[in-house]
């Protein structure tokens, strides 16, 4: 893997130190961070994913030291430091250094991270139903993409590979339909495109409002709305939407099999052609 770092006013290659062990951060989880992907030569929504980064940082009581667009400037550098073709994670973060349970918004700090990383090829994924459970906002900060929250995402995905299945659906408090462990989840039936409204348990994710954006665009039904876990046993199609994968087909559900619909294609195609088409 090759990775470029800003950090302190200078790119770093490699794997900077950028936090010790008296630090707030590795301490007490004040790290928020967004991710955003280049491939092809373009960077779809890459504002938007800055923009987010600066509202985590303010939930989390941090004082954002750089504005969305200072961070994409900084994001657009370190891309330029790749091949234009590469496939490329970017990762901007804002944490504190000090501070006791709650932060020192004075001790806040940035970097962002650019780095080779492959988009999964969509040859389908395997899900089970968790029995973890996704928090609201009253439990969790909910409204902020955060690390606090991922170690619950991956004993989700412990308890799905230990089943011999690679993701897992995560449901809320009152057992409707979040989302994935790490994506937005969609279902179709009979040409209708279905997703779980955002209620305060998962991220409404850019990815996912740019598809449903499009989807809509091109005159589909798309509703938001309670999701029970038998909806999606019954539909036609199952697809994810997320940062890492962009839009990709799930094919098996527990014991039931699905084939790559439609729908899903649709959507990656009409997500494939906006990001060139916007040359972000």
């Amino acid at each position: 893997m090759t990775a470029w770092t800003f950090f302190n006013d200078d790119w770093h290659e490699g794997n900077p130190l950028i936090m010790g062990p008296m630090h707030h951060a590795p301490w007490l989880a004040s790290c928020v961070f967004d991710g955003a992907r280049a491939f092809e030569g373009v960077a779809p929504d890459l504002d938007r994913h800055c923009q987010r980064l600066v509202n985590s940082a303010i939930s989390f009581g941090l004082n954002p030291t750089k504005n969305a667009k200072e961070i994409e400037q900084l994001a657009r550098d370190g891309i330029a430091r790749f091949d234009k073709s590469a496939a490329l994670y970017i990762r901007p973060m804002f944490w504190a250094n000090d501070g006791f349970v709650d932060v020192d918004p004075d001790s806040t700090q940035f970097s962002v991270s650019v780095y080779d990383a492959a988009i999964p090829e969509p040859t389908g994924m395997s899900l089970i139903l968790s029995k973890f459970r996704r928090p609201s906002y009253d439990f969790a900060p909910t409204d902020a993409k955060a690390a606090c929250h991922y170690p619950n995402s991956a004993r989700a995905m412990r308890e799905a590979k230990a089943r011999g299945y690679e993701n897992a659906v995560m449901l809320d408090a009152l057992g409707h339909v979040s989302e994935l462990a790490t994506a937005n989840i969609f279902y179709a039936r009979n040409a209708e495109v279905f997703t779980p409204v955002p209620n305060g348990t998962f991220l409404n994710g850019i990815t996912r409002q740019r598809v449903i954006g499009l989807l809509r665009d091109e005159g589909i039904k798309v509703h938001e709305h309670s999701v029970c876990f038998n909806d999606l046993l019954e539909a036609d199609e199952v697809f994810s939407t997320g940062n890492w994968a962009k839009v990709a087909p799930i094919t098996r559900l527990e014991d039931r099999d699905f084939q790559p619909g439609p729908m899903y294609q649709k959507a990656r195609d009409l997500y494939w052609a906006y990001a060139h088409r916007t040359q972000n």
